[in-house]
């Protein structure tokens, strides 16, 4: 049912530097989509002098053609084409993972609202309209280019904790796929108890996320055989700590920072890092350390063997009576996978 997800998952991302390159050292490049050859000619003569490198196409087919070849910083995309219109043409390059982030502004003589609802409909990030306004087009133009290096800087730096989340996981090699099974399972589950779309975007983030802070724990620790000294076991604990300083500086991980930190707290008071009780656990945390514990008792380990689905609601029936977890998560997760799993035994 759990299966893993593709690399779509993981290209949200980038790199975390406190100085960006300023968005204007770079001349941007911009592509003008458009049959008319007149229309087209005008918006390369304005941008041309405000600077920018300009790429013609005069459809959308070969816009799409275009956009490959040259990886423009924006498009002025022509919505009555023959063919393929602009419409189309931006639908598709929103469904493309590489092409997602390029601003995509319509131009058109239409000035109907109907048209605009259908662009916005589309992925369209702007208007403008035939006949341009050289102050407007540059001003629209000069926004979006920097909008979409803001993005790009940004996905990059997600990017970045996505391969360092990755890379600690392949510290320690008994853990397997535990990461994409709990994306997986963060997804579905998620989906079972009809959390909001957003919510489960960040449990599933969660699943790849929520042990980075191992990349600070050393290997004397992190891959000890026996029993943690008391010493050892506080190191170990700080992972959630450190995990969550390394997210914090990206707004984008707001709502997985939660998780990162507090998913080994507990219901009666007794987890870590701060002795959090009952609903003063965030609610994404509760449900992210359910699915963390049900993977590690069904999955094989060095020091035991992969308990069945049943023996692991057992146990973690049993942690819930010790007052560790939320009852009535643990009721719904008991319903998801007897319902999700257990008939295809």
């Amino acid at each position: 049912m759990f299966n893993s997800l593709g690399a779509s998952t993981l290209s949200r991302s980038g790199t975390i530097a406190s100085e960006l390159i300023p968005v204007d050292s770079f001349q941007a490049k911009v592509l003008v989509v458009d049959d008319h050859p007149s229309s087209r000619m005008t918006a390369v003569a304005l941008l041309s002098v405000e600077g920018y490198e300009v790429l013609e196409a005069d459809s959308g087919t070969a816009g799409l053609k275009r956009v490959i070849e040259g990886n423009p910083d924006l498009i002025l995309l022509d919505v009555m084409m023959p063919g393929m219109d602009g419409f189309e043409v931006c639908r598709r390059l929103k469904e493309d993972e590489q092409t997602r982030l390029i601003p995509v502004v319509f131009i058109t003589a239409l000035n109907d609202k109907r048209s605009r609802i259908m662009g916005i409909e589309a992925g369209g990030d702007d208007f403008l309209t035939k006949p341009f306004d050289r102050l407007e087009l540059s001003a629209r133009v000069k926004s979006l280019v920097r909008q979409k290096r803001l993005n790009e800087d940004l996905d990059h730096a997600e990017q970045v904790l996505f391969s360092m989340a990755r890379a600690v996981e392949s510290r320690d090699p008994n853990t397997g796929d535990h990461c994409e099974r709990l994306v997986a399972m963060g997804k579905a589950f998620g989906e079972y108890i009809q959390l909001p779309r957003e919510d489960i975007r960040n449990l599933m983030w969660g699943g790849y996320l929520h042990d980075i802070g191992k990349v600070g724990i050393p290997d004397a620790v992190l891959l000890k055989k026996g029993t943690f000294t008391p010493e050892e076991r506080e190191i170990m604990n700080g992972h959630v700590l450190i995990g969550e300083k390394i997210c914090k500086p990206l707004r984008t991980m707001r709502g997985v920072i939660p998780i990162i930190r507090y998913h080994h707290e507990r219901w009666d008071g007794s987890g870590y890092p701060d002795g959090l009780v009952g609903d003063a656990i965030p609610y994404l945390a509760q449900i992210f350390q359910i699915l963390d514990i049900y993977d590690a008792l069904t999955s094989e380990r060095p020091y035991k063997r992969a308990f069945t689905p049943d023996e692991a609601l057992e146990l973690i029936s049993q942690e819930t009576e010790k007052g560790w977890r939320n009852p009535q998560l643990i009721e719904q997760f008991m319903a998801f996978i007897k319902q999700s799993v257990l008939p295809n035994q």
